[in-house]
């Protein structure tokens, strides 16, 4: 198990850092392997922010491109809706009178106010 632990937390580290030793063969190898162990570390701190910031920097350049495109899309839009609105002149154009739909009754053929009420009087004259 200990092996395992060992391994698994220090066998990259240790291999390396005995390679290390191996090559220049300090003086005082312990010392040697400890400072490259710190340094090892150092190393691997600075590496693992430097990923988290070219991440986060590629994260913040595909939001600029997503609202570079929304803003694009935006204008192509209006631009459109402007294009809509005129004619080939350039002058704008109103939009056309709606023809009224013939199974609706116009205001003209809804009764007044008067004619309800004459309409009302009628009943009652009927009713007595």
């Amino acid at each position: 198990m200990e092996s395992q632990y060992l391994k698994q937390c220090l066998g990259n580290c240790l291999k390396k850092g005995l390679a290390e030793v191996v090559e220049h063969r300090p003086a005082d190898p312990i010392e040697y392997l400890a400072h490259w162990i710190y340094n090892y570390r150092r190393n691997l701190d600075e590496e693992k922010k430097a990923q988290l910031e070219k991440e986060l920097a590629e994260l913040e350049a595909q939001k600029k491109e997503a609202e570079m495109q929304l803003q694009q899309e935006d204008q192509e839009e209006n631009e459109d809706t402007i294009a809509e609105g005129t004619d080939r002149s350039g002058t704008p154009t109103s939009p056309k009178a709606e023809e009224p739909d013939e199974s609706e009754p116009s205001q003209t053929d809804l009764p007044t106010v008067v004619e309800e009420e004459e309409e009302e009087e009628e009943e009652e004259e009927e009713e007595s």
